[in-house]
C-alpha cells in the first residue's frame, strides 16, 4: 500500500508539474508563434531565377554590356533574359508597360524628359556614351548647321540616338525643311553611309560598339569635332563635354588624327520598382565589375556611380554606392546570403518576445507553485491569530482538527523538488502553531463561545 500511495503521489506531482508548465508555456508559445507569423508577413519572397532586361539594337553597346551582365549573373545562378530593342525610348516604354516582362533596362540620360517615371528607379550611371557624328566629304565640318541639305541618319524610331539627334539639329535650325532625316541607326546607318545612301550619321554609344568602331577605320569617312560642344553641355544638362585625344583609338594609324571634341549623355541602368531587391544588388555588383575599368573617357572606378537626373536613385543603389556589397554577400554565396538576409526578419520575434518570455515565464511558474503553499500559510496565520485572540472559542481537539486538515492539505500539495524547502518550512510552522494550541487551550473540552 505505501508503494502504491507513493507511486500515486509521484504521478500526481508529474501531472501538476506538467499542468503548471503548460499553463505558463502555452500562452508564451502562442505569443511567440504569433510574433513569427507577423514577422513572416514582411519577408519578401525569394528572388526568381531569372530577370528580364531590355538592351538595344544588335551590335550596339547596350547589347554588348547586357551580355556581360548575363555572364556575371549566371555565376550566381540567375538567368538574364535579354530582349533586344530599338534603343532607350523603346526600353523606357517597356519598363512603363505593366503588361511587359521587362524589369530593368539600359536607358540613355535625357530620354525621360516629359515622361511619367514614378514607378522607375535609377541604379546609377554606367559610362559615357558619346554622340558620334560621322560624315562623308573632303572638307572639315565642326558645326551641325553645316549639315543643311544633307541626308542624315538620325537613328531608328524608339532610340535615344534619334531623340538626341533631333534635339541638337533643331537647336541648329536643321530639320525636315532643309535636310533629309533618315530613320536609320546602328549598323544599318553605317551601311547607308558607306553605300552612299546617307551623307552623315548620328551614333550614340561606346567607342567599342561595332557601328562606331567600323566608321572610325572607314576610308573616306570623317568624325566631326563639335565646336559648340561646351554650349551644348550648358544648354542640355544631361550632356557632358568630352575630348577624344589624337591617336587614342589607334596610335599606329593615328586615329583620330587630331583631338576631337564630343558631347555625351550617360548610360543609365534603370529598374522598375517591382524588381526584387536581391536582384537589384546582384545587378549593381555586375555593373561594378563590368564598368569600373578605365577607358578613353573615364578614370578607373569612376563608374558606376549614383545619379538621378532623370530617375530617383534607388535606396538599394544608394546604400551600395556608400557601403559596397551587403555584408553577408562579402563572405557567402549569393543564394546563402539572400536566404539568411530574408530569415533575419524572423529573428525579430526572438529578440522582441522570446527574451522577455524567458525572463518572466520562470517567475510566473514560480509564482504558481508558491501560491499554493502561501495559501496554506494564510490559513495557518489566520488560525494562529484566532488561537491567540480567543483560545476558548473551540476545544483543543477542534483546534487540532483544523490544524490536521491544513497539514493534510500540505501533504497533498504537488511541489517540484526546487520548492520543497518551502514545503518543509510550512510543516515546521504547523508544529509551532500546534504547540501554541496546546499551550493556550485547556485539556478538557471547551464549549466555545
Amino acid at each position: 500500500m505505501p508503494d502504491r500511495l507513493r507511486k500515486l503521489r509521484q504521478k500526481r506531482l508529474r501531472e501538476y508539474s506538467l499542468r503548471d508548465l503548460l499553463t505558463v508555456g502555452l500562452p508564451a508559445l502562442t505569443l511567440l508563434v504569433g510574433g513569427f507569423w507577423l514577422a513572416a508577413q514582411f519577408i519578401k519572397p525569394a528572388p526568381p531565377g531569372y530577370l528580364y532586361i531590355s538592351s538595344g539594337a544588335p551590335g550596339g553597346s547596350y547589347e554588348v554590356y547586357a551580355e556581360r551582365y548575363r555572364q556575371v549573373l549566371a555565376r550566381n545562378g540567375i538567368e538574364l533574359r535579354d530582349q533586344p530593342s530599338a534603343g532607350s525610348m523603346e526600353n523606357l516604354k517597356r519598363l512603363l508597360d505593366e503588361e511587359d516582362d521587362t524589369e530593368v533596362a539600359l536607358v540613355q540620360s535625357g530620354t525621360a524628359n516629359g515622361v511619367n517615371v514614378e514607378t522607375l528607379f535609377s541604379l546609377g550611371y554606367l559610362y559615357y556614351e558619346p554622340l558620334w557624328v560621322f560624315y562623308r566629304g573632303g572638307r572639315e565640318l565642326d558645326r551641325l548647321t553645316q549639315l543643311k541639305g544633307s541626308r542624315i541618319a538620325v537613328g531608328a524610331e524608339g532610340s535615344g540616338t534619334r531623340k538626341l539627334a533631333l534635339q541638337l539639329l533643331e537647336a541648329n535650325g536643321v530639320g525636315d525643311k532643309n535636310a533629309t532625316l533618315l530613320p536609320l541607326g546602328g549598323l544599318t546607318a553605317v551601311e547607308a553611309l558607306q553605300g552612299g545612301k546617307a551623307d552623315a550619321v548620328f551614333l550614340v554609344g561606346s567607342e567599342r560598339s561595332a557601328a562606331v568602331w567600323s566608321l572610325l577605320y572607314a576610308e573616306g569617312v570623317r568624325l566631326m569635332s563639335l565646336s559648340h560642344a561646351e554650349a551644348y553641355a550648358r544648354l542640355f544638362p544631361h550632356l557632358a563635354r568630352l575630348t577624344l585625344p589624337q591617336g587614342a583609338i589607334d596610335m599606329t594609324r593615328n586615329i583620330p588624327h587630331r583631338d576631337v571634341t564630343l558631347v555625351s549623355p550617360m548610360a543609365t541602368l534603370v529598374a522598375h520598382e517591382s524588381t526584387h531587391p536581391a536582384l537589384v544588388q546582384l545587378l549593381l555588383q555586375a555593373a561594378q565589375e563590368v564598368h569600373s575599368e578605365a577607358g578613353i573617357f573615364q578614370r578607373p572606378g569612376e563608374f558606376p556611380r549614383g545619379g538621378q537626373a532623370d530617375f530617383p536613385l534607388s535606396p538599394d543603389a544608394e546604400r551600395f554606392y556608400k557601403s559596397g556589397k551587403p555584408f553577408l554577400q562579402r563572405y557567402l554565396p549569393f543564394w546563402a546570403a539572400n536566404l539568411i538576409d530574408r530569415m533575419v526578419v524572423l529573428l525579430v520575434p526572438i529578440f522582441a518576445l522570446l527574451i522577455p518570455i524567458m525572463k518572466f515565464a520562470p517567475m510566473l511558474y514560480s509564482w504558481r507553485v508558491r501560491s499554493r503553499i502561501y495559501r496554506r500559510y494564510g490559513e495557518l496565520k489566520f488560525l494562529e491569530a484566532e488561537v491567540e485572540a480567543n483560545p476558548e472559542r473551540h476545544s483543543r481537539e477542534e483546534w487540532l482538527e483544523k490544524l490536521d486538515r491544513i497539514e493534510d492539505d500540505v501533504h497533498h500539495i504537488p511541489t517540484p523538488l526546487a520548492f520543497t524547502d518551502l514545503l518543509y518550512t510550512l510543516r515546521a510552522h504547523l508544529d509551532l502553531v500546534r504547540a501554541t494550541v496546546l499551550r493556550r487551550t485547556p485539556k478538557e473540552k471547551s464549549t466555545g463561545t
